[in-house]
């Protein structure tokens, strides 16, 4: 029996196992956005670093301003000539389980149930983000480990604890740290598959500004009666601003926006359109009917190749109960865009600002807040991980990979490429109705099962 064969074997018959260790992680409520479960988070911690020492590994909790980062190295007995090293990136901190009352079961106890398909699932916060997915990795090395005594491949591994509030201490942990942790790739398990049986590599990723808009019209709100149609509503000046951001095909107006944005490669754009996507399935299953980015661009090329500008909140005026006739002093939005291609994050920001800015009235002031600045990231064609990874997949899974894009943001990807210079491999094992975030987070056992065998070839295929 070939190596890879025993490995998978042993992973099958200690799937149960493998699961316990999964809900003790799991019952540890490490929120790390309320401080009042900082020793949750050190306990998460200490647990991973634990289980990565006695799998082998030389692994150690680190302190930093906020909730601490787990390292941990692996290097193989023998050469290691022409393999090559990588670092394991994953997350054991969480969201808070709130709103508690809408949750089936207890958010931290891992509770097993059939889904709807009548597959298997780990009901529990964290199950798939990122707990459940971080495990997998963890229990391909210990089933590698079990079986061959050894690693394939050198291994480092870096477990964050602030992921969810915005991993305040992570810049400053990478650019301390640089040289620990450099490696010839990173390897991150946050993101998901095409669907159930079709598993994925992500090969792009969009970025994000975020930006608060505040105009401040009179001094102080004023009586509607008195001053209704003479002064000037600052609501008025904030919907007209907001209304000139997109035109009818849904382009965006702020000149130069669309500068570094490319077109989708050919292969990948025929890659897509042969998904069996069902737009009308995907919008219907949130309530609407029509796609409203640009026209002319498919939903998969509008969600994950093209750039976006989404109001995320406005807020205004007399919002309680009842009523109040008044013209508010201030009205404010918050902005947010998401990023493709070599747009530059800075430019997009000064653009926004001078674009709403030139339709304030020179009577009413304004003044912006920047949350977030960071670019798109696109993995290079051609480079040597992907291919290889993605034969492993298919040879898990019986389907070939998907090279998928991500609508969303994962930071710590921008800062491995800038502060480290390291390019990084997406592949993760959850499915887009797990919930995270939600109540009721759920992570498929099969996605938990497949995704350990689908490491196990990874790093053996790596190695070979």
């Amino acid at each position: 029996m070939s190596k890879i064969n025993r490995v998978l074997n042993h992973i099958d018959s200690n799937l149960e196992n493998s699961l316990d260790r999964l809900s003790k992680l799991i019952s540890i409520p490490s929120v790390s956005t309320d401080p009042a479960y900082a020793n949750d988070c050190n306990l998460a911690a200490s647990w991973l670093a634990e289980q990565l020492n006695e799998i082998g590994f030389n692994a150690s909790v680190r302190p930093t301003e906020g909730h601490p980062m787990v390292v941990a190295h692996y290097r193989p007995a023998g050469s290691i000539d022409g393999k090559p090293h990588v670092l394991f990136y994953g997350h054991y901190d969480v969201q808070p389980a709130d709103p508690v009352e809408l949750w089936d079961t207890p958010p931290f106890v891992a509770t097993r149930k059939t889904g709807e398909n009548g597959r298997e699932q780990i009901v529990a916060r964290g199950a798939c983000d990122d707990k459940g997915q971080l495990m997998t990795f963890v229990e391909a090395c210990r089933a590698l480990m079990a079986v061959e005594d050894s690693l394939p491949v050198p291994i480092s591994v870096l477990f964050e604890g602030e992921e969810e509030c915005g991993s305040p201490s992570l810049a400053k942990f990478l650019e301390e740290n640089a040289e620990e942790l450099k490696a010839d790739h990173v390897l991150v398990c946050d993101t998901g598959m095409w669907n159930q049986d079709t598993p994925a590599i992500n090969t792009r990723l969009r970025g994000l500004v975020y930006e608060e808009i505040i105009i401040t019209g009179p001094e102080m709100d004023l009586h509607s009666g008195s001053y209704g149609g003479a002064a000037r509503n600052p609501v008025r000046v904030l919907a007209k601003a907001i209304a000139g951001l997109h035109d009818d095909a849904g382009r965006i107006m702020i000149p130069g926006f669309y500068d570094g944005v490319e077109e989708l490669p050919r292969e990948l754009r025929e890659q897509w359109e042969a998904l069996d996507f069902d737009e009308e399935k995907f919008l219907g299953e949130i309530g609407l009917k029509h796609a409203a980015g640009e026209e002319g661009r498919s939903v998969l090329e509008q969600v994950w190749a093209r750039p976006t500008c989404d109001v995320n909140g406005i807020i205004s005026g007399y919002t309680g109960e009842g009523s109040k006739t008044v013209i508010p002093s201030k009205a404010s939005a918050k902005i947010s865009f998401r990023l493709v291609g070599k747009q530059d994050p800075d430019k997009i920001s000064a653009a926004f600002r001078d674009f709403m800015t030139a339709q304030v009235p020179d009577d009413c002031r304004v003044e912006f807040l920047s949350y977030s600045s960071d670019p798109a990231i696109e993995m290079p064609a051609g480079n040597r991980i992907t291919p290889i990874a993605a034969q492993a997949l298919e040879e898990e899974f019986d389907n070939p990979a998907v090279l998928m894009g991500c609508g969303g943001s994962i930071p710590i990807v921008g800062s491995f490429k800038t502060e480290l210079g390291m390019d990084s491999l997406l592949v993760g094992f959850g499915l887009i109705n797990d919930r995270i975030h939600s109540p009721n987070e759920k992570y498929e056992v099969n996605s938990f099962h497949k995704g350990m065998r689908s490491w196990a070839r990874i790093l053996v295929a790596l190695a070979e």
